[in-house]
């Protein structure tokens, strides 16, 4: 059955399909240009081999302005741009009713939208609303004061040394695991600490003035706030110094690293574990996971050498900034100084409404109350059945891709044929909502109401400890433009926002949606093979299933593609870390030539028509670029490079085409080109 719908390709998803799909969609009509790719957006006067990006993208890329509220824009922004209007005016809809049971998840969508939206009350409640979350932290005077609060840190916006939380056993899908992290820190990155560079000389002198402009709205005094402030940044430097970097933190070998309680117990004295469950209200597990086990002992000992009063103005401070935006103007607006202005670049904040609906809309928040009313509004059956097309085609194209595979061997196919036949599609939405009917939510009372949501959350993650893992749950909102990869259950998910042009268009050409879409469920598979994902096998359970020949060929083409990033400068002396980004680089390249397998197949041997002077593989490939279009400012572009692990949007659109052969024949790339690799040189994985 999987196999019989290769034939059907995307025109027959589109057959499947009706104007109801999207709405606003004339039937027929692609969304952008003639064809589905914005034309206009190019700069036809550079040359493909030489910067496809610009080429498909450098007009736009000229002339688009960020608005004072974007650190970047792109493509996925203008989705959520589109998705935020369509959730907005849900949102407006229910603000005018008063027929809204008490109670009901539309009740309390409005109410909690209208606490945040009342400016008025905010400002005249100041830092009022905290205050019992700041004297709580003010009257720690004993250790056993200081791990509560730790413990409570997710509850009271602050932060902790320490966090203990829920995940998936990585040995066995089928059961929650309970995990210990170390972090605690107000910058991005660690390397925010310690680079000595004068990039970030600058953040942390304008980090150090944060601090103290944080602890004075909570009464400190001015004369205090100096040396206070100095004292919580360099305990937070301290606490970097033997954190892992974001590549070893990638490394799932390492991460995994299974105790009893009663060994976590005896391997790191000196601190009160169980006290701090009983503050977060976790039942104590039997086993947990502990990530990076050389790093705990050395934190310990920094949170006992550490005097209470630093810690009290180290919570404090986390406390006032954490929450910044839900108390007034003046507080919100000093926050966003730093952390908007010198961490991102951001030169105003965003509108009251989208911050929002960013808040009531989140996962944290009512997300898929709200999510529950996008589907019945804008998302039809008849997208969902089209997707469903795309994505069995592109197993199809993958399992093809893999056959073909001259490195590796016939065991280890064998092994990820299974997993490619394992890999569970989730798209649009879930199919069960979470029950919010245990939050109580107040049209008056913002703080109230996040913290009432923090509860809940906690309360719904302390539940699970040792129970058996939902797999029907989702990880994001159906309004979220984003996809992803759960390894532990082998499942590739698209929520309901992200299936619009550019991305998906039920009215594109073939090429577009294969260059888009094709590309974006590619990439999500292509996430069950990187360097990660690959640890993992059909049944989510971490283990080895390669041949150590295998394994060592792999590798030698994940390093050679790690180096080709590494190369990638946007920034003086800022380059693109080619280990932090690597499994997103693989899903790229491996999503991208399993999606142009899948629209070769499609056309069934017959040559796909010329349109407005593009072929069908350009147009093909103009589609992927385009989805990758994007401007950042340079504070956002650095965040990213030192915490994402994705690369920058241009070196999305232009690395994997340097790789891929079928690109070269496209645009008659040739020697000389820029973009121009030798063939023995060009990496092959997927």
């Amino acid at each position: 059955m999987k196999l019989s719908l290769l034939g059907i390709g995307i025109a027959g998803a589109l057959a499947l399909a009706t104007s109801t799909a999207f709405a606003g969609t004339p039937a027929g009509k692609a969304q952008l240009g003639s064809f589905g790719v914005d034309l206009t957006a190019r700069d036809t006067t550079v040359k493909p081999g030489n910067d496809f990006n610009r080429y498909a993208n450098g007009h736009w890329i000229d002339t688009y302005v960020l608005k004072d509220y974007e650190t970047s824009y792109g493509s996925f922004n203008e989705l959520r741009d589109r998705a935020e209007a369509q959730t907005h005016t849900l949102m407006e809809a229910l603000q005018g009713r008063q027929d809204l049971a008490p109670g009901s998840n539309g009740r309390k969508l409005r109410d909690f939208y209208a606490s945040y939206m009342d400016r008025a009350a905010r400002d005249a409640a100041g830092i009022r609303p905290l205050q019992p979350v700041l004297n709580e932290i003010a009257a720690i005077d004993t250790p056993a004061k200081l791990v509560a609060a730790f413990g409570n840190a997710g509850i009271h916006g602050s932060s902790a040394p320490f966090g203990l939380f829920l995940g998936v056993d990585r040995k066995d899908p089928n059961q929650y695991q309970v995990g210990l992290g170390v972090g605690g820190l107000g910058l991005p990155d660690r390397d925010y600490y310690l680079n000595p560079g004068p990039r970030f000389v600058e953040i942390r002198s304008a980090y150090l003035a944060h601090i103290q402009r944080m602890l004075g709205f909570a009464g400190v005094p001015e004369a205090d706030a100096k040396s206070r402030a100095e004292a919580v940044l360099a305990l937070e430097t301290a606490m970097a110094k033997p954190q892992w970097d974001r590549v070893k933190l990638r490394d799932r070998d390492k991460t995994l690293n299974v105790h009893t309680f009663a060994e976590l117990l005896q391997a790191y004295p000196g601190y009160d574990w169980a006290a701090q469950l009983r503050a977060q209200g976790m039942p104590q597990p039997e086993r947990l996971n502990i990530a990076t086990p050389d790093v705990i002992a050395p934190m310990i000992a920094l949170v006992n050498a550490t005097s209470l009063s630093t810690w009290r103005d180290y919570l404090t401070f986390h406390a006032v900034d954490g929450n910044a935006d839900l108390l007034s103007s003046e507080i919100d607006q000093a926050a966003f100084e730093f952390n908007g202005k010198v961490l991102s670049g951001q030169q105003a904040q965003r509108e009251d409404w989208k911050r929002a609906l960013a808040l009531v809309g989140g996962r944290a928040g009512l997300g898929e109350a709200l999510g529950e009313l996008y589907v019945a509004r804008y998302f039809k059956p008849e997208a969902k059945q089209a997707m469903e097309v795309l994505v069995e085609n592109l197993r199809t194209a993958l399992r093809k891709n893999i056959e073909q595979l001259d490195w590796m061997g016939e065991a280890t196919k064998a092994e990820a044929f299974r997993k490619l036949a394992s890999f569970r599609p989730k798209i649009g939405y879930p199919s069960k909502w979470k029950d919010y009917s245990s939050v109580a939510i107040s049209p008056t009372d913002l703080v109230a109401n996040v913290m009432a949501m923090r509860q809940y959350n906690r309360a719904d993650q302390n539940r699970r400890v040792g129970q058996k893992t939902d797999r029907e749950e989702w990880g994001m909102t159906p309004q979220t433009v984003n996809a992803y990869y759960n390894s532990a259950f082998n499942e590739i998910v698209f929520p309901a926002a992200i299936l619009q042009a550019p991305f998906f268009d039920l009215h594109a050409d073939p090429a577009v949606n294969y260059g888009g879409i094709g590309a974006v469920i590619g990439h999500e598979m292509g996430h069950g093979f990187d360097d990660q994902g690959s640890k993992s096998d059909a049944d989510g359970i971490q283990r080895n299933w390669w041949t150590d020949e295998d394994r060592a060929r792999f590798e030698q083409r994940t390093k050679a593609l790690g180096a080709q990033y590494d190369a990638y400068c946007p920034l003086e002396g800022q380059c693109v870390n080619g280990g932090l980004t690597m499994g997103e680089n693989i899903g790229d390249l491996g999503g991208l030539s399993m999606a142009y397998t899948a629209y070769q197949l499609s056309l069934g041997g017959k040559p796909a028509p010329v349109l407005e002077g593009l072929t069908g593989d350009q147009r093909f490939y103009m589609s992927w670029a385009q989805i990758w279009k994007g401007k950042y400012r340079d504070a956002a572009l650095l965040n990213l490079i030192k915490t994402n692990p994705h690369s920058p949007a241009m070196y999305r659109a232009n690395g994997p085409l340097r790789n891929i052969d079928a690109w070269y024949r496209a645009f008659d790339v040739k020697p000389g080109d820029a973009m121009y690799l030798p063939p023995e040189q060009r990496v092959r994985i997927w």
